[in-house]
């Protein structure tokens, strides 16, 4: 799969991209930030994975709550693409691990990115009150709702990366939760899915 696949952006936006995935090489050979056997592809099991995130919202938004951030994946990745769209809403990457948050502040000061970085575990963080939420490769879906659930506006979206066992934590979700969903196949794994959901709230 190309560079160019998917992701329809401006040169300098591409070389943005490009420089991110350099920093991941270089910062992944002292801290653990994505899996040593995803390196060598990871155009597309990490950037390409997370701008189909992205691109999966609606339009526009006023606040993006990327939980559990990692690597950046998808946080940074949706940083530089709402700077390629010229959409101004503030961005926050939440992540409990210092040295991860560490890379991310570099990544942010390196690429002049306007996020927000909260070095906190999600669940003890101050209310977000987002009206989108992402996470990628975090928990199982039910816990994913009862993290987002805090954090969430009115009419949020929620943007889930979610693997091959996806239905079956749909169904264990739909005991505690009610919401609507829409299920989206991966193009970086045909059986994986960008799980959209809204209208969360608790099941009686």
């Amino acid at each position: 799969m190309s560079d160019d696949v998917l992701i329809d952006v401006s040169r300098e936006t591409m070389a943005l991209l490009k420089q991110l995935r350099t920093l991941v090489e270089k910062w992944n050979k002292s801290i653990n930030l994505i899996s040593k056997s995803t390196v060598p592809d990871m155009w597309n099991r990490h950037i390409i994975d997370s701008a189909q995130i992205f691109y999966a919202r609606k339009k526009s938004f006023k606040k993006w709550l990327d939980m559990g951030s990692g690597a950046g994946f998808p946080g940074l990745v949706v940083a530089i693409l709402a700077q390629d769209k010229n959409i101004n809403g503030e961005i926050v990457l939440v992540e409990s691990d210092r040295r991860k948050c560490a890379f991310l502040s570099t990544v942010k000061r390196e690429l002049n990115l306007k996020i927000s970085i909260i070095n906190n575990r999600i669940e003890v963080c101050n209310k977000q009150n987002a009206d989108v939420v992402s996470a990628r490769a975090l928990a199982d879906l039910a816990s994913l709702l009862e993290l987002s659930f805090n954090h969430a506006s009115d009419n949020a979206s929620l943007i889930f990366a979610k693997g091959k066992s996806w239905q079956e934590e749909l169904v264990a979700a739909q005991k505690a939760w009610n919401f609507s969903w829409e299920a989206v196949t991966s193009i970086t794994d045909s059986k994986s899915v960008v799980l959209k959901i809204g209208e969360l709230s608790r099941a009686k």
